[in-house]
Formats: C-alpha cells, sequence, structure tokens
C-alpha cells in the first residue's frame, strides 16, 4: 500500500519533486534497524525509477542498491534489491554504467543465497542482457567475459578446481542463450521480410527449453509470439537453403563461440560427475533453442571432427587423447540427446558402441565412458538405450570390449527396475561369467555384487549367489589372485547394504575362508595385497550386527587369520585389528552373561558409556506413560 501511494504520489508531481521530497526518505532509511524498512527502501528504488530524473537513477539510486547488495545482511532485502536492480536496467541509458552493472551481476551471482541467486537469474541477468543487446556488447563483451572467466578458472584449477565459481558463471551463460538467439534472430538476413499478416505457423510446445522465468522466454524477448513465429519460419528456411553468408550473428555462434566452448569442454575434468552434468544441460539448452538443423548441421560436425572416430586411430596417441576426455560424455548427453527421433537414437548407440570399442583396443583410461554412463543412467528413459550398447560389447569379438562392458553394467544398475535387470542384465553377466578369457570372468563380479545390494527378488538373488559361489568354490579359480581381490573389494562395498541373510551365510563365512587360505600365501606381496582388501572390507562389516554364533565361528577367526598376516607384513594395521577382536571377545564375554541369544553390533559398542549412562537416567526421571516415552523421540522444533 505504501508503494503504491507513492507511485501514485510520485506520477502526479513530477520528476524533481519526487528527487527532493522522496528520494531522501528512501536513503535515511537505507540502514534502518528492521529488515522491513530496509525492504520497502529496495522495493521503493524499483517501483520510483521510471518517475526520477534519468541522471540520478543511473547515480544516486543505482548506488542506494549497490550498497544494499553489498551490506545488508537479511537476504529478503538483497532478493527485492535484485529485483529492483532489473527495473532499473530497463530504463538506464548511460553506456558508462555498463561496467559498473557487469560487476553487480558478478556480485549478484556469488551471493550466498539461494534465493538471491535465483532471482539473478530471473530478473536482473534478462534486463541486464537486453541493455547489454542494446549497446551491441552481447557478443563483443558480456558472453566473451564469462567465457575468458571460465577458462582461467580451469587454468589455476590444476590442483583443484573451484566448482561453484564454474557453476556460476556457466549457469549465467545458460541464462543467456534466450538473449543470444533473439539477436541472432533479430540480427538475420530475413528480418526485414517479416510480416505478420495472414495465417501465422504455430510454435511446437516443445520447441524450446521451459525457460527459468518469462523474461528468459524468447517469445517475450522478441515481442510477441507471433513474431517470433514467423522469424523461426524463416530461420529454419534460411539454414536448409540459403546458408549463413554475411549473417555475422550468427557467424561469431559458430567460429568463435561454439569452438571455444568446445575447446572449454575438453579441459574439465571428466570425473568430476558436477562439471560434466552441468555442461551437459548447457549444450543440450544450446542446441534445444538454436533448433534441429542448426544443431545437426553446426554443432554435431564441430564435435565429430575432433573426436575423429576410427579403427584406425587406435595406436595413434594423438588421435585417441581426446576420447578419454569430458568432450565425449558432454556431446553423448548434451548434444546427441537433444532429439530423440530413432535416427537420433541409433547415432547415440553408435557413438558409445564405438567410444567403449576403441577406448578398450587401446587400453586407454574408461573415465570417459563411465561419465556418459553415469549421466544418460540418471534418466530411467535411457536404460534400454545402454544396455543394447553393452549387449554389443557382451559378444564383441574381443575380450578387451567385453571386459569393458563387464564393467560398465555395474554402473548401468542403481535406478534400473528389477525387470530390466532380470531380462537384460542378469543374462548377460552370465553369458560374461563363463567367457573364454578369465579377465572377463573377473570383472564381472561388481556387477553381480550390486545386484546383491540393489534387487530383492528372491529368485534372482540365488542365481547371482550361486555365480558367486562357483567363483569361490570352483578349482579353476584357486590361484586367480585378481579374482580373489576383486571378490574382497566387492564384499566389502556391498556387504554392509545387502540383506542380512546372504551376508550371515554367504559374505562373512567366505571372507572367513579367504583368510585362512591367505595364511598359506608365501608370496608376500600377494599375502600383503589380500590382507589389506581384507582389512577393508572387515572394518565396513563391523558396522553390521552379527549374530553370537556367528562372530565366535567366523568373525573373529577370521580377524585372527588377518592379524596373523599383518604382524608380519603391516604393523600399524596389526594394532587396529588386535583392538578390533578384543572389542570383539568383549561383546562375547558380555552377551554370554547378559543373555545366550541376540546380535552384536561392534559399532553400537563405540557409543560412550557416559552417554547411555545419560540416556537411561532420562529415560529412569520418565513416568512410563506412553505419550511422554514418545516424547523423547521427538524431534526438537
Amino acid at each position: 500500500m505504501i508503494l503504491t501511494g507513492c507511485v501514485a504520489f510520485a506520477r502526479h508531481v513530477g520528476p524533481t519533486r519526487v528527487e527532493a521530497e522522496l528520494l531522501p526518505q528512501c536513503w535515511e532509511q537505507i540502514n534502518h534497524k528492521y529488515p522491513e524498512r530496509r525492504l520497502l527502501v529496495a522495493e521503493s528504488c524499483g517501483a520510483l525509477a521510471p518517475y526520477l530524473p534519468k541522471e540520478i537513477r543511473s547515480s544516486l539510486v543505482l548506488s542506494m542498491l549497490q550498497q544494499m547488495l553489498m551490506e545488508d545482511k537479511a537476504d529478503l532485502v538483497r532478493e527485492a534489491v535484485i529485483k529492483s536492480l532489473g527495473i532499473i536496467m530497463g530504463y538506464i541509458d548511460d553506456p558508462d554504467k555498463y561496467q559498473q552493472g557487469f560487476e553487480l551481476l558478478l556480485s549478484a551471482l556469488g551471493d550466498p543465497s539461494e534465493r538471491v541467486v535465483s532471482a539473478t537469474h530471473q530478473v536482473f541477468l534478462p534486463a541486464y542482457a537486453a541493455w547489454t543487446t542494446e549497446l551491441g556488447n552481447l557478443q563483443s563483451h558480456l558472453i566473451p567475459t564469462l567465457l575468458n572467466k571460465i577458462e582461467k578458472l580451469l587454468r589455476e584449477g590444476e590442483h583443484g578446481l573451484d566448482e561453484h565459481k564454474l557453476h556460476m558463471y556457466l549457469s549465467a551463460l545458460q541464462s543467456m542463450i534466450p538473449s543470444l538467439f533473439a539477436l541472432v534472430l533479430q540480427n538475420a538476413p530475413f528480418s526485414s521480410k517479416v510480416k505478420l499478416h495472414g495465417e501465422v505457423p504455430q510454435i511446437e510446445v516443445t520447441r524450446f527449453p521451459r525457460p527459468m522465468s518469462p523474461l528468459q522466454d524468447v517469445s517475450t524477448i522478441i515481442g510477441s509470439r507471433e513474431q517470433l513465429a514467423v522469424l523461426l519460419q524463416l530461420y529454419d528456411y534460411q539454414l536448409e537453403h540459403e546458408g549463413t553468408t554475411g549473417w555475422e550473428s550468427l557467424l561469431w555462434v559458430v567460429n568463435q563461440l561454439l569452438p571455444q566452448l568446445i575447446e572449454i569442454v575438453g579441459k574439465i575434468n571428466v570425473t568430476s560427475t558436477a562439471c560434466v552434468h552441468e555442461f551437459s544441460r548447457f549444450f543440450w539448452r544450446l542446441c534445444r533453442t538454436f533448433g534441429k538443423i542448426f544443431t545437426n548441421t553446426k554443432v554435431k560436425p564441430q564435435f565429430q571432427e575432433i573426436l575423429r572416430l576410427s579403427e584406425e586411430n587406435i595406436d595413434s596417441s594423438a588421435g585417441n587423447g581426446v576420447l578419454t576426455k569430458a568432450t565425449v560424455p558432454i556431446y553423448a548427453t548434451g548434444v546427441l540427446t537433444c532429439y530423440i527421433q530413432e535416427e537420433d537414437r541409433k547415432l547415440l548407440v553408435g557413438f558409445l558402441e564405438d567410444v567403449m570399442t576403441l577406448l578398450s583396443l587401446s587400453h586407454a583410461p574408461l573415465d570417459s565412458l563411465k561419465a556418459s554412463f553415469v549421466e544418460l543412467g540418471a534418466n530411467p528413459a535411457y536404460h534400454e538405450l545402454l544396455l543394447t550398447v553393452l549387449w554389443y560389447g557382451v559378444v564383441h569379438t574381443s575380450a578387451l570390449v567385453r571386459c569393458t562392458a563387464a564393467r560398465m553394467f555395474e554402473l548401468t544398475l542403481r535406478g534400473m527396475s528389477e525387470a530390466l535387470v532380470d531380462k537384460r542384465v542378469a543374462p548377460a553377466l552370465v553369458t560374461l561369467s563363463s567367457d573364454p578369457e578369465f579377465s572377463v570372468r573377473i570383472a564381472t563380479i561388481p556387477a553381480f555384487g550390486t545386484i546383491m545390494e540393489t534387487v530383492i527378488q528372491r529368485e534372482l538373488l540365488e542365481r547371482v549367489k550361486m555365480q558367486l559361489a562357483s567363483f569361490l568354490e570352483d578349482p579353476q579359480y584357486q590361484d586367480q589372485h585378481s579374482l580373489h581381490t576383486e571378490i574382497i573389494k566387492t564384499f566389502g562395498r556391498v556387504g554392509p547394504n545387502a540383506e542380512p541373510r546372504f551376508r550371515d551365510e554367504f559374505v562373512i563365512p567366505h571372507l572367513h575362508k579367504l583368510a585362512l587360505v591367505n595364511n598359506l600365501q608365501i608370496v608376500d606381496s600377494k599375502r600383503l595385497d589380500i590382507a589389506t582388501h581384507l582389512f577393508e572390507a572387515y572394518s565396513a562389516l563391523s558396522c553390521c550386527f552379527i549374530s553370537e554364533d556367528l562372530m565366535v565361528n567366523h568373525f573373529l577367526p577370521g580377524l585372527r587369520c588377518l592379524r596373523t598376516d599383518m604382524e608380519h607384513l603391516s604393523p600399524e594395521h596389526e594394532v587396529i585389528l588386535s583392538s578390533m577382536i578384543k572389542e570383539c571377545e568383549q561383546k562375547v564375554e558380555n552377551k554370554t552373561v547378559q543373555e545366550p541369544q541376540g546380535s552384536i553390533s561392534i559399532a553400537a559398542s563405540l557409543v560412550s558409556e557416559d552417554t547411555k549412562t545419560k540416556f537411561l537416567n532420562k529415560m529412569g526421571q520418565l513416568t512410563t506413560s506412553g505419550a511422554m516415552l514418545a516424547n523423547v523421540f521427538q524431534r526438537k522444533k
């Protein structure tokens, strides 16, 4: 109500009196102790902007907002500052203030509050981008500066990348894609031919990605949905039939922006899931905004040129280096998933098959393939497609490719429906587990383990258990050192999360057997290797509830065997094992005194006696009414 009154007054009296009578009321309360007052100041700077003299708008009012953005501790006030800055950007016409606006934008994007950052993307950034476009700075300054900041981050991030800053700059660039596309349309060779009479074509609902706010909607930036529809029709025709000669704004995207982005992508860490995801989303939005013809004729060829996939490249490290980089997952998940017609899916499947083959045959690291699988696997719509790629690997003539396929199954299992695991994954793994090559069989173990951890269907679990049992009990595997390390690693990883019966009847007894056998190993390096993996597995399983019977017959004897190994090979591990054994023995003694049956958790015993006493005293003080007992376990409001 107050703002409405101020605006009515401002309309009535004109700029001079607003500056003389209303504005002082605002800046006198800029540091008021109540946030509501400061919020009113922040909002009035935007609401009164149209009624102030223009030189005051771009000096005093801008400075007030800048001060509040930098100094105000209340998120709500800074959020209101951002919205007012958006309005000010719509009215400002002093080019000298461009740089100050840019600095404000960077401060706003780096604000600790999610609310402020969100308001920046929704209001301030689109308004600033519109003014930048008007000044002709979008392609000459704003986008290049943000790209250079990303490049600098990657150069400095050899020892550790500031992922928060990377997200900040890249999300800003992503929010500018609609403004960039609008600029390309408005400066196209056909922009003078636009006529809005007769039948206006409909824009498909899915033509553009959903905008973050109405101000980022391309039709808002262009002026109307009808105007945009006509421009799009001419845009597609121009790209398909008349080409890009003389179309400077589009040529800048093709010849400067895309090559720089693709170069940046080659420098990011392929093992950083967050970075790969961010760039993948960025390319997806860029391609979806610029459309299918542009993606097929301008984006894909640039990636294909760099990723040159061919069997001849296998031995040349130069041709192959790029296949281990983040360029692979970002092309696969950011560009090839933009459109999902049959031919697009075939292209994606073919690309992943080629990468899997080439990386395997050249013994290169598989991180780029893994990153593609993790990013695509997050969406169940791609599970069938990934299994198609893996089946190609399962039946490949080279054991190296079959080995890679076996390893990749583990990544696809999380989040996959049990029906698919049962019908497609398990049969493929069973095929690979009887492969002529031992290395391929061993590579299936982590995936079998993950099935034990993620599936509840009894019949499927039994099949997997039988397979793992044959690995452990078949004499042909007796001296397979790498098979045993793989199984122990898998047990340590999935044991704590697998169903208790599998853990008690299978994992713990088998670890005991492996520990016994390892005591007899005469090669010290192999003995230490197995012992180290056993130590990790036992440490992980010590957090589980273990029955007394199991503790006495398997868990403790296994630990004692392991201690024997460590006495000889690694005294620092031996000290930890001795205290673990002592802890277990005490538990068993206490249990026998207190009650014959029950479960013991070593982890539970590590809760200090002091904590237990306090808790029991608290319980003792209570009258035993159910309602009061329930209160103990309620979270504090």
